[in-house]
């Protein structure tokens, strides 16, 4: 009886322990195909995108005609499409050309990607995709060619617009709001690497608003970690609706190639600069005319600030619209139009893509006490390449003035004098080539005294000279320079 039992015992047991691991292998069975399935959804959103977004992905392939200096010269001397410009953006070297009847050249060949954004062919793109090209060609999806035309370049920004004409509508991307873009959101990245045409790639936003990379002058990238290589440049980053929220621009690189951080230009950015050039053929942009810098936890502590936010103000500028508006040095401005600002790049962002006599509102801390304060936004000075000008830059002498203070005049030696203060002076510019050193003083421009920046440069405008004169003064000697300029 007791052997029955034991017998018994033993295949309850049995039967327990096959049931459970049933149960288990069922669980994991069940947890697999839940996996595969989430995969497979993942790979439907993915694919559902592509067809979406790839027929309005074009092929970008830029020339331009280039003399080299003889046979035996670097091909890339004095080469605006340059060595680093091609491996940098294009992965790829300019083809030579050499004819022995007449003088050497080589064509310069590029590549690079764009989004179609109108269905009347307006495609937007890289500035140093097409930069100096003599002839633009772009291809569709199809393997179709058309010249393109350039609408309008904002090198500060790296936007370009350039416009096919074709007889048909043509498929074109829905712009979506970068501003809603969060760090983990999934984004797809499409172009042309190394040529190859119309490459898809998948990431996520690793990073929002990165600043000071040092690749153009308004900065504010998504920083991704989808596949980016040369040929991607000007090539769209959608989200999983299909949506542009990005242009990819560039890739933090130590062997040339991708290595997980790549950056794109926000939409929204790209759509303010895309609307200018089609109405204006270039851009605009804003200015406050004031100095600022990062309000640190040491600077807050100085300024009995208790919190640590905002942006410091560290000079205004003479008959700037800051001055006009009542802003003082030492004012921390915490909010521009009830936003708050977090950082320079941010604010220096925001003013300058606000258009010229808009009124803003400012939010700013000026001992201990909080002040409204309302300023009228004014143009800001720009090169022929639309990059800013300082308020003391001389672009065509190469050098930067500042107004000759008490203190600097008591520091460097100056006092009992008047003239302005060269501040900087531009490796191998024509000021420096004509021997003014940083700290020496301007008395005189063509015979009439002058005291501050914006009275050089009138007397400069106004002057239908090819050289200007300057009275230059070093510590107590004053000597005359003539410095030919270009006009």
């Amino acid at each position: 009886m007791r052997i029955v039992k034991h017998l018994v015992f033993l295949l309850l047991i049995t039967f327990l322990a096959t049931g459970i691991n049933g149960l288990f292998l069922t669980g994991t069975v069940s947890a697999q195909d839940a996996g595969k399935e989430n995969l497979r959804e993942t790979g439907r959103a993915f694919r559902s995108v592509a067809k979406q977004v790839g027929p309005a992905v074009v092929f970008i392939k830029v020339e331009k005609e280039v003399k080299q200096q003889s046979m035996g010269a670097d091909p890339f001397g004095g080469n605006p499409l340059g060595e680093e410009f091609f491996r940098r953006f294009f992965g790829q070297l300019p083809q030579q050309r050499r004819s022995p009847h007449k003088a050497p050249k080589h064509n310069a060949v590029g590549q690079g990607s764009g989004f179609i954004i109108s269905s009347d062919g307006y495609i937007m793109t890289n500035n140093h995709v097409v930069d100096g090209a003599d002839k633009v060609t772009v291809q569709l999806l199809d393997g179709s060619e058309y010249e393109a035309k350039i609408i309008g370049t904002d090198p500060p920004t790296d936007v370009a617009l350039i416009k096919i004409d074709v007889d048909e509508k043509l498929p074109a991307l829905k712009l979506g709001n970068s501003d809603k873009l969060e760090v983990g959101d999934w984004v797809l990245a499409f172009g042309n690497p190394f040529g190859l045409s119309h490459t898809l790639t998948a990431g996520i936003v690793s990073a929002k608003g990165r600043s000071g990379m040092g690749l153009n002058d308004y900065e504010n990238f998504i920083q991704t970690d989808a596949a980016i290589n040369p040929g991607n440049s000007g090539g769209p980053l959608v989200n999983l609706d299909g949506e542009v929220i990005g242009m990819n621009t560039a890739i933090y690189s130590r062997s040339g190639g991708y290595m997980g951080i790549g950056f794109a230009i926000p939409i929204n950015m790209a759509q303010n600069i895309r609307q200018q050039l089609i109405k204006h053929g270039g851009v605009t942009r804003g200015r406050l005319g004031i100095y600022i810098q990062e309000l640190t936890k040491d600077l807050a502590d100085s300024f009995a600030i208790d919190r640590h936010e905002g942006i410091l103000v560290s000079q205004v500028m003479e008959d700037s619209p800051a001055e006009e508006a009542g802003l003082q040095q030492g004012d921390v401005i915490l909010k521009l139009d009830g936003e708050k600002i977090t950082s320079v790049a941010n604010f220096r962002n925001k003013i300058a893509m606000t258009r010229p006599e808009t009124k803003v509102k400012l939010l700013v801390l000026r001992d201990g006490h909080k002040k409204k304060i309302t300023a009228t936004i004014g143009a800001m000075d720009t090169d022929e390449n639309g990059h800013p000008i300082q308020s003391g830059e001389l672009p065509e002498l190469g050098m930067n003035l500042q107004k000759l203070t008490p203190d600097l005049a008591e520091q460097l030696g100056y006092e009992g004098t008047h003239g302005v203060l060269v501040s900087e002076v531009k490796p191998g510019s024509i000021a420096a080539r004509a021997g003014i050193q940083r700290g020496n003083l301007i008395e005189e421009v063509n015979r009439k005294e002058v005291s501050t920046p914006d009275q050089v440069k009138e007397i400069m405008k106004e002057s239908d000279r090819k050289t200007v004169l300057l009275l230059v003064r070093q510590g107590k000697a004053s000597r005359y320079l003539a410095l030919r300029i270009k006009k």
